[in-house]
């Protein structure tokens, strides 16, 4: 086979390599073009016999073959921008004798649509075999490493899980709507001795309040017209021996909340229908948006359920009362948008940078997650521009949220800002800064530390 291969014309090797790969490129260990198939110089618009013996980048727009040959590592389903569309490539160093010789490239899919469209099939059945595992087993799927910051509050926050993750002490997470509760939820039973057990969602809100006591605490065959055969187990049955996740408690009918509270007491529920209790080991975690004080004065929350609930309080801080993890989150949120969109996003201006510092954000994480997605799929280029961003983003006016506020908390907040806001027009150069900002170098480092400022992440 081999002494064939050996014996094999040039024109038949030629041949495979013209039929096998759509489009192909193979360089030297200086990145020179040693080979390239007709069908690729058609698309590049190139004469092969140009092509031959020039540098890669010379030929290849946005090509990296000449630093495979430096690097000797293989660059697996890479996308690379070429003439206006997104290209999915292979390259491979070529070795002899351990040395690198060369590199061999290959373009996949000639653009992210054809891929997907290939890929569709694959696709769906992945999101089905999703969802069949998530229905057999309903677990907590984010962790403390899926929060994402460097305040100071969040960072005590994420500590403070740690240390009460491990109790079967009830949890009330405060916040507004968008601040990442539910990722707190999952991450306290991901961290607790439960999390083998079921994790187990509830949305208050969404579920009609006819429905909520047979969704909460199930029923027995029989118990009313329409009932399953054999029953349905409620979500508590389902929660047995794990957590139970009530999001937005503070939207809970009255009657509902006497009936919660019974079973929070007791740790037993009785399902519709049934002629005795079901014994339960569930430990309780709540988040709401509302001000269950104030719902308390007008007695529309039970203060005996609140007090029930609210054994260890979370308060997760809005994102205009954490600047520090705007950028944080936003190149985060680039960057998934990104790989959905099939687009190489590098970053953001430094423009769009000030415009999101700036802004108060009322919507928190979901509304800065929802504009720089919207933001990515409609950028053309590398980097996200002030042109792409929502209408509301450009004006950059928002008003300062002063809430209960000092005014020296007030002047803090702002210095902050500033500091932050001028070490990324200075792109992180503090001696820069801090000429720019008319103050010494001590006191620039003076400042960083008391307000907990960190490098650009």
């Amino acid at each position: 086979m081999n002494t064939y291969l050996y014996q094999m014309p040039l024109s038949m090797v030629e041949s495979i390599l013209e039929n096998a790969f759509e489009w192909l490129v193979v360089v030297d260990r200086e990145g020179r073009i040693i080979y390239i198939n007709e069908s690729y110089c058609k698309f590049l618009e190139i004469d092969r016999e140009k092509a031959i013996g020039r540098h890669v980048t010379e030929v290849i727009e946005n090509t990296r073959m000449h630093i495979v040959t430096q690097t000797g590592k293989e660059e697996l389903a890479d996308l690379q921008y070429i003439k206006g569309n997104y290209m999915i490539a292979n390259r491979i160093p070529i070795k002899l004798n351990g040395e690198v010789i060369g590199a061999i490239g290959s373009v996949i899919f000639r653009d992210t649509s054809e891929w997907m469209q290939m890929s569709s099939h694959v696709k769906n059945m992945m999101t089905k075999i999703e969802s069949y595992i998530e229905d057999i087993n309903s677990g907590a799927k984010y962790s403390l490493e899926h929060i994402l910051a460097t305040s100071p509050k969040m960072k005590e926050l994420k500590e403070r899980v740690k240390l009460i993750a491990s109790s079967d002490i009830s949890v009330l997470i405060r916040g507004e709507s968008g601040t990442g509760k539910e990722l707190f939820a999952h991450s306290i039973h991901r961290l607790s001795q439960r999390s083998e057990q079921p994790f187990i969602k509830v949305n208050c809100a969404a579920i009609p309040e006819h429905l909520l006591e047979s969704e909460l605490f199930g029923y027995e065959e029989g118990a009313f017209t329409g009932a399953k055969k054999g029953g349905k187990k409620g979500k508590f049955q389902l929660a047995n021996g794990g957590t139970i996740f009530l999001d937005e408690i503070g939207d809970m009918p009255l009657n509902m909340q006497v009936k919660l509270l019974r079973v929070l007491q007791d740790q037993e529920v009785e399902p519709i229908g049934a002629t005795k209790p079901v014994q339960l080991d569930v430990r309780i975690i709540a988040a709401t948006n509302r001000p269950l004080e104030k719902m308390m004065e007008e007695k529309r929350f039970r203060e005996d359920l609140y007090y029930r609930i609210n054994a260890i309080p979370f308060h997760i801080p809005p994102l205009r009362e954490r600047p520090e993890d705007i950028l944080v989150l936003a190149n985060h949120f680039i960057q998934q948008a990104s790989k959905k969109a099939g687009k190489r996003i590098k970053g953001m201006t430094r423009e769009v940078e000030h415009l999101l510092c700036t802004y108060s954000w009322p919507g928190n994480i979901r509304e800065l997650q929802n504009a720089l997605e919207a933001a990515t799929y409609l950028s053309s280029g590398e980097w996200i521009t002030k042109e792409v961003l929502p209408d509301y983003l450009k004006k950059d006016d928002s008003l300062y949220p002063f809430g209960n506020k000092t005014l020296k908390e007030m002047l803090e907040e702002t210095e902050k800002r500033i500091i932050q806001q001028s070490l990324q027009m200075h792109q992180y150069d503090k001696l820069q800064t801090a000429k720019a900002l008319g103050i010494s170098k001590s006191s620039m480092y003076e400042k960083l530390k008391k307000y907990e400022i960190v490098d650009r992440p």
